[in-house]
């Protein structure tokens, strides 16, 4: 870990040639002159495990007997302790907490773990244990395992130089429900206080080929939601490694979960911030799977209702089932592995990793300096750390660490540096929340324009006083790679500096800043990285995702369309809160979104999320090819005139509602020809629907578009929310 020490230094008596300095500062005459000056200097911690050739622990080490090297330059040794680890095993009675308890530590939740106070010896020969459970993410029977666990661990395998800490995740904050504390009875007394059922209603829900069969009309998995889901998850542990951090010695974090699936690749970056900021702390993390050892039945258990397709005689549902549950595991392997933590899987004496992070830490050197690069550019920094005299030895260590970011005394150099270098780099920046849509329409045979909505909350940015109104500058950058070749195609950079009114400013902390542009591209796979930051303050958000064009051309057995779009607003050209591109490039974009019309912009709903009450605006293209001749000719006259076309047949669209797998809505189906003009016989479909009548709540957002003369047809669903 890093830290910043802040010196101040008052000096006092200084010669008369130096007090002169002062003359016209508002003082009080004959009195002596005070000067502050700062020093700021970044103490790094590292923390190294020394064995020999048998596995036994190296002491009598000391500050000159380690040699540390930053990024290949010598660092001077300031801070060497032994820690040293007793495992020592105590048993304890059960007990029950009291009436007086339940009440006194459900006052004492807090957000924070507490720091080490200067010149305390509190942690000195401690083991620093997290129990963390993530309520969100366990069923109530997996909540009682993991906390029964945790129980038995306390009674039977703490050690007197064990610390353990209670953190609690439940959807919304990570609670501090006890600090590091070696009083197994308040440790009891809070587990057994914590109530099994809290935290449901932001777990995953899948529809695939092996879920249960609800009646539900047809639809794509809630990847929507989930994308969310996961990152408020991975945020919470980020937050307590954060935590975490504030203390020098090791820690391991014991994450109790009923596995965490990633959505593809769109948690990435927040998995990536997860990962780094643990590393940077000092953490490790060692989940432990509560569901523990799994039986899965071929259609599934007595918890959800039989898949009801035919998946479940070819085995495919059963195929799905295995590997979702593999995908929830391969994640927490990852938060383990990156970290220098150990994942327990398939095994149902949860206590058993407890006990594994427990034997991880054993004796060890809290090595300290102060780098002589106070540079605050965010780059990662390698550290190397051997031994003097030279000895057959195995040392165990962080090999780096990535600097501190430093944005108030940045040029605009600096800041334009800082853009690149946060592109570049592998460790994504999470302080802002970004969600981003992208969607594609048929141009040609060949290309696709590829409209990119970006939403970044309005809560989250700083606004600041310029010349007497209000503005908030957002920069943007970022890169379209192709995946298969692994070069750039397309590179964005674009800043937003809205003039926002008083009423427009009160308006921003419950809506979002929205950004958008458009690209070209041929089909196939892609990955866009996207970068913002608020210039007020330095806060960088990213948002990185793989994404594939799809060749429409390929398409026969079923009617080829484009991206659906969901929205709730049309906003005119001229907002300056969205027109945010100038000349050609913009006027190009104009001509070829399908989503402006008639000199306004139909803005995508990234969270699709929508009021009651409000207009529902619905729009997808559908291609239905060329039309086809009447017939063909070999007379000398027809070779100068065009073949007749045979008028195309119109294609018909409806949008549905299903809630609780009943259907609430139905649209009235629209007829469309598609245009004439056309190769590709691209036929648009817009719908305003009104949202009245509806109950808040969850539905699924069903289009289905019909080609009676081509027999085909096309299904598209997704989730939505609506609220009051």
């Amino acid at each position: 870990m890093m830290r910043r020490l802040i010196i101040a230094l008052l000096v006092a008596g200084l010669p008369a040639s130096v007090a002169a300095q002062t003359i016209g500062t508002n003082s009080t005459p004959g009195q002596t002159p005070s000067y502050t000056m700062r020093l700021n200097s970044q103490l790094v911690i590292e923390t190294v495990t020394v064995k020999d050739k048998k596995g036994n622990f190296i002491s009598g080490l000391t500050a000159k007997n380690f040699v540390v090297t930053e990024d290949g330059v010598p660092q001077t040794v300031r801070i060497c302790e032994h820690q040293r680890l007793s495992n020592e095993v105590a048993t304890m009675p059960a007990m029950k907490p009291s009436e007086e308890d339940i009440t006194l530590y459900n006052h004492l939740v807090r957000t924070q773990i507490a720091p080490e106070k200067p010149g305390s010896t509190a942690y000195n020969d401690r083991r620093l244990i997290a129990l963390y459970f993530d309520m969100s993410a366990m069923p109530p029977q997996d909540q009682e395992r993991a906390l029964t666990a945790a129980q038995t661990f306390i009674r039977t395998q703490m050690t007197p130089a064990d610390l353990v800490a209670v953190l609690r995740f439940n959807g919304g904050s990570v609670d501090v429900l006890q600090d590091f504390t070696a009083d197994r009875n308040r440790l009891l007394s809070i587990l057994e206080t914590m109530i099994v059922g809290e935290g449901q209603g932001n777990d995953e829900s899948v529809d695939d080929s092996g879920s249960a069969d609800t009646g539900a009309a047809f639809g794509q998995d809630d990847s929507e939601f989930n994308i969310f889901n996961t990152d408020r998850q991975l945020s919470a542990l980020q937050t307590a490694a954060k935590m975490l951090g504030d203390l020098s010695e090791k820690k391991v974090l014991v994450y109790f979960a009923s596995g965490m699936r990633l959505n593809g690749v769109d948690n990435q970056a927040q998995l990536h911030a997860t990962i780094d900021a643990a590393i940077r702390s000092g953490v490790s993390f060692w989940p432990i799977d509560a569901r523990g050892l799994v039986a899965m039945p071929p259609l599934g258990d007595a918890t959800q209702g039989s898949p009801g397709n035919v998946n479940m005689y070819s085995g495919a549902g059963m195929q799905a089932v295995t590997d979702r549950f593999q995908q929830s595991q391969d994640t927490m392997y990852s938060l383990a592995a990156d970290t220098g933590g150990k994942a327990l899987f398939d095994n149902n004496d949860l206590t058993r990793g407890i006990v594994q992070a427990q034997h991880a830490i054993s004796d060890y050197y809290i090595v300290g300096y102060y780098t002589t690069n106070t540079a605050q550019n965010g780059r990662f920094r390698r550290i190397k750390i051997t031994l003097n005299p030279a000895q057959d030895a195995a040392l165990d260590y962080r090999r780096g660490y990535y600097a501190g970011k430093v944005f108030a005394k940045f040029t605009e150099a600096d800041k334009e540096r800082q853009l690149e270098d946060a592109l570049m780099q592998e460790d994504p920046i999470t302080d802002l929340t970004i969600s981003m849509e992208i969607d594609y329409f048929q141009l040609n045979r060949a290309e696709y324009f590829v409209p990119i909505i970006v939403k970044i909350p309005g809560r989250e940015l700083a606004l600041a006083k310029r010349f007497g109104t209000q503005r908030t500058l957002i920069d943007f950058v970022g890169e379209i790679k192709d995946e298969v070749g692994g070069f750039t195609v397309q590179n964005i950079r674009d800043f937003v500096n809205p003039k926002i009114s008083d009423e427009t400013a009160a308006q921003l902390a419950k809506s979002p800043i929205e950004y958008d542009t458009g690209f070209t591209l041929l089909p196939g796979r892609y990955s866009i990285k996207f970068l913002a930051r608020d210039d007020e303050t330095g806060r960088i958000g990213t948002y990185q995702t793989e994404f594939t064009i799809p060749n429409l051309n390929k398409v026969t057995t079923r009617l080829p369309i484009s991206s659906v779009v969901l929205s709730s607003q049309r906003v005119d050209l001229k907002d300056a809160l969205f027109n945010v591109e100038k000349g050609k490039q913009q006027a190009r974009n104009n001509a070829n979104d399908p989503l402006v019309q008639e000199g306004s912009k139909l803005v995508p709903s990234v969270t699709r999320v929508f009021r009651i009450g409000r207009e529902m605006y619905v729009y997808l293209q559908a291609y239905a090819g060329a039309p086809a001749a009447a017939s063909s000719t070999t007379s000398a006259t027809a070779h100068s005139a065009a073949p007749p076309v045979k008028a195309a047949s119109p294609l018909i669209a409806y949008v549905s509602f299903y809630h609780d797998g009943k259907q609430a809505f139905a649209s009235r189906p629209l007829a469309v020809t598609p245009l004439p003009t056309s190769r590709l016989g691209m036929t648009p479909f817009t719908f305003h629907i009104p949202l009245n009548g509806l109950a808040p709540g969850r539905y699924q957002c069903q289009i289905n578009v019909l080609d009676p003369t081509g027999h085909r047809v096309a299904f598209w669903g997704a989730p939505m929310m609506l609220v009051q």
